[in-house]
């Protein structure tokens, strides 16, 4: 077994306003989701669990996922959801999906994308519990890279159009994830669970490449696990621990 672990770049993302399960007087600030790490065989991550793709050029990545709940925990803690191109061996990354908060005795929900080395930018459309997501990340030609996020419950959507040129593009992931801050890593929010399925690279089901199951852990203690694949395209993360 291979050790990564992938470390967030220390600075912290502006406020943005987001949208919220409940009301709430000032909104979080978009925190940052960009890995460091190597390598292929089954992986253990600081801050990541779910699979990654490498081995090739990689355009496209697709997933979708119900928006899991938060479970109040004595402090604050943070969870993302999202599909990626790059940042899997390479220092860019290109992705979007969903994040769930803790917050001072409030859950707090919404949905964001990230071309890095910008910052992360928040939507403003009310996310919560339950919805129904999909998600993808495209690029065309040149950097030219094209994200669409869907919450089909609630029935919005995003298309963001971005460049960047520097773009490895040498890996794609669907991830749950422990997102960072100026500090850090952040603890993990404990949503229980959150099952991915559609999980596709360059327009292939995950499981026919050579794809890289990553659990995430810490100091021997395991925080985030993933299950095996199921037809190739769907699995489950499930919180442990904080």
């Amino acid at each position: 077994m291979k050790t990564r672990l992938r470390i967030a770049i220390a600075v912290l993302a502006p406020l943005a306003m987001i949208g919220l399960a409940t009301p709430a007087s000032a909104a979080p600030a978009a925190h940052i989701h960009k890995p460091l790490n190597h390598g292929l065989s089954h992986s253990t991550s600081g801050n990541w669990a779910g699979y990654a793709v490498t081995g090739g050029k990689f355009t496209s990545v697709s997933a979708s996922w119900v928006q899991p709940s938060v479970k109040a925990t004595s402090q604050d803690a943070y969870s993302s959801f999202w599909v990626g191109i790059d940042g899997d061996g390479s220092d860019s990354v290109e992705q979007l999906g969903t994040e769930v908060d803790y917050i001072n005795g409030r859950a707090e929900y919404y949905a964001w994308y990230e071309m890095y080395p910008a910052y992360p930018v928040n939507f403003s459309d009310t996310v919560s519990p339950g919805d129904h997501f999909t998600a993808s990340v495209t690029e065309a030609s040149g950097g030219k890279f094209t994200l669409k996020i869907a919450d089909t419950t609630r029935g919005w959507s995003h298309t963001v159009s971005k460049t960047y040129a520097a773009a490895a593009l040498a890996s794609a992931e669907i991830i749950a994830e422990a997102p960072s801050d100026s500090n850090g890593t952040l603890p993990l929010a404990d949503f229980g669970s959150v099952n991915f399925t559609n999980a596709t690279a360059n327009g292939k089901a995950i499981g026919s490449q050579s794809y890289d199951p990553i659990t995430q852990a810490s100091g021997g203690t395991t925080k985030d696990a993933v299950s095996g694949l199921t037809g190739g395209t769907a699995f489950t993360c499930t919180w442990k621990h904080v």
